[in-house]
């Protein structure tokens, strides 16, 4: 029954793209918040104005941006435009790939099954854990000292 029920989702999901041809999608990790439009183009990257490679130095965090392309066999066929706040350098690209796959699922909907299966829907919900009384870090204690 509820297979029924998800299979009658996804048939009546549909593209949802402006009059630009873009589709959004909202990706966070950690602190960092990135607003992501996905349109039909050449593989061009905007990051703040900057292109991927000036943004993210690092190949790790480029990779990481791209895994949801690679899982469809779509490099270099959309232009990405980002805009993202917040965090440091590995959440916020986490959160332009998670922001990228929702932009994707929203641009079309045959493309929902691949990234579930990826894992690239799914926001990763681990945060780093606060400082504690009386700790010098969140779990580590002052050494003990008998006398």
């Amino acid at each position: 029954m509820a297979r029924a029920a998800a299979t009658a989702e996804n048939e009546t999901r549909t593209a949802e793209v402006d009059a630009k041809g873009r589709a959004y999608g909202t990706g966070r990790r950690k602190n960092a918040v990135a607003r992501v439009w996905v349109k039909k183009g050449k593989g061009k990257y905007s990051i703040n104005g900057k292109t991927l490679e000036q943004y993210f130095a690092r190949p790790v965090l480029r990779m990481i941006i791209n895994q949801p392309f690679a899982a469809l066999g779509e490099e270099g066929k959309f232009d990405v435009i980002v805009t993202v706040l917040g965090g440091g350098l590995s959440g916020q690209a986490g959160a332009v790939r998670h922001g990228i796959s929702r932009a994707l699922d929203a641009y079309n909907p045959e493309y929902h099954k691949v990234l579930r299966q990826g894992g690239f829907l799914t926001r990763d919900s681990r945060v780093v854990e606060r400082k504690k009384y009386g700790h010098r870090k969140a779990r580590r204690s002052f050494q003990f000292s008998k006398r």
